[in-house]
């Protein structure tokens, strides 16, 4: 039994009052959900209250770890119960916990507003793609997906760029309180945009009439990862394409300051790197068209682009740099779309979960990493010693598309072979 909806008969891709009413919310909701005047100054914020660089470090720790904990669970839970209900709920948590952090600053506060902020993660990571991928399928345009999804992730990071000239007024205006109420209110209306998301699935709880929904999703989707291997592939894909560069995002700062430009200016030379990624993610319905060989050269082309613009350390490399993290959120679009492709059960939110839990671990991996490498070398050194995890993953890929094109051209000439031999011998 499918819990998916049937297809609208004769909807056009593309077309019609209902995708753009998903696409718009969708929209409307990336750009909220990013729209955070706290995001440039909440380190700032937990240095003005007396903590310590180890104290802050530990608190990022717990955020990721809030994530990796919740992130499987919340996908089964996701394919069990309405979708819309937990994009809904999600940002209210991150609203309580922005509101902690400035009534009542101090490390245990802003501890659990850590945690609130991973588990409204944890609840959208795999229901959002779910929803979105599921409603297009039933108005017959999924072959829209990774075009709107490109948009949607191009409007967070339009948010992002909108928020940081904001901060400095709003800051001057009324301090971290004034800040803290202005991002407690994008979570409140992208709490309210996410009420707006239409969902046709019929939840498995209500379909079943059983409580144990999240369970049986959750051993459903597991199951399909291990019985076909081109789910595997694709759940391996994600993380390997999504976790290094969004890891190394983190670092930028670093980077652009090392290159001698003045301290002022380093936030107008992140604009360029944020710009190039956003130009990734409008990018992603002309790179659907990419086959596996495409894939793999873009991944390739990214790394080198990388590599170089870090090396050199001027400021000219930066923008190579941006142009590496066009190629990557291309990349990252692509690979979530071609892991909704592959899906085929009813674990859809729990697959996409597993995928982020391996993005989740990964980039832990590149934080510790980095600071041991970042320690003993340049920053410049170390992002392009980071562009060879992508040059080996683009040499697995192109092996792969090799192997498939020379099985693809070996069954067609055996049915050639076939169909000769068959001619002969009629009479």
């Amino acid at each position: 039994m499918t819990l998916s909806p049937a297809r609208v008969p004769g909807t056009g891709p593309g077309s019609g009052p209902a995708v753009r009413r998903l696409t718009t919310t969708l929209y409307g909701y990336a750009f909220l959900d990013d729209f955070v005047l706290l995001y440039p100054v909440y380190a700032l914020l937990f240095s003005d209250t007396g903590l310590t660089v180890w104290q802050i470090s530990s608190l990022f720790c717990l955020w990721a770890l809030t994530g990796v904990l919740l992130e499987i669970p919340s996908g089964a839970w996701a394919d069990a119960v309405s979708r819309r209900l937990l994009l809904w709920f999600g940002p209210l948590l991150t609203a309580a916990g922005f509101a902690l952090w400035v009534l009542a600053p101090s490390y245990w506060a802003f501890a659990l507003g850590f945690v609130l902020w991973g588990a409204k993660g944890a609840l959208g990571s795999g229901a959002l793609e779910a929803l979105v991928y599921e409603e297009l399928d039933r108005l017959g345009a999924a072959d829209r997906y990774a075009t709107v999804m490109g948009r949607a992730r191009a409007a967070g990071l339009v948010a992002v760029m909108a928020a940081m000239p904001l901060t400095g007024p709003v800051f001057a205006f009324g301090g971290y309180p004034a800040v803290g109420l202005a991002s407690v209110l994008a979570c409140l209306l992208a709490a309210a945009t996410a009420a707006r998301f239409p969902e046709h699935r019929k939840p498995a709880d209500a379909a079943t009439g059983r409580r144990d929904g999240w369970t049986r999703t959750l051993r459903a989707g597991l199951a399909e990862a291990r019985g076909d291997r081109s789910v595997r592939g694709a759940l391996l894909l994600v993380p390997a394409v999504t976790a290094v560069w969004g890891a190394l995002d983190e670092y930028t700062p670093l980077l652009v300051r090392d290159t001698g430009v003045a301290e002022s200016a380093v936030p107008n030379w992140l604009l360029l790197i944020w710009a190039g990624a956003t130009v990734g993610g409008l990018l992603a319905g002309a790179g659907r068209r990419l086959g596996t060989g495409g894939f793999a050269g873009l991944l390739a082309v990214s790394a080198v682009a990388l590599a170089a613009g870090a090396w050199v350390r001027t400021p000219a490399g930066i923008g190579l740099v941006a142009i590496s993290f066009c190629g990557f959120q291309l990349a990252s679009v692509l690979a979530d779309a071609r892991l909704q492709d592959r899906i085929g059960g009813t674990g859809r939110a729990t697959l996409t979960s597993v995928a982020g839990v391996g993005t989740d671990l990964t980039t832990i991996a590149v934080y510790g990493t980095y600071g041991v490498v970042g320690s003993a070398t340049t920053h410049g050194a170390a992002f392009a010693l980071f562009a060879v995890p992508y040059l080996v993953t683009a040499a697995l890929l192109a092996a792969v598309g090799k192997a498939a094109a020379g099985k693809g051209a070996a069954g067609k000439g055996a049915a050639r072979a076939a169909r000769t031999s068959g001619s002969k011998a009629r009479p």
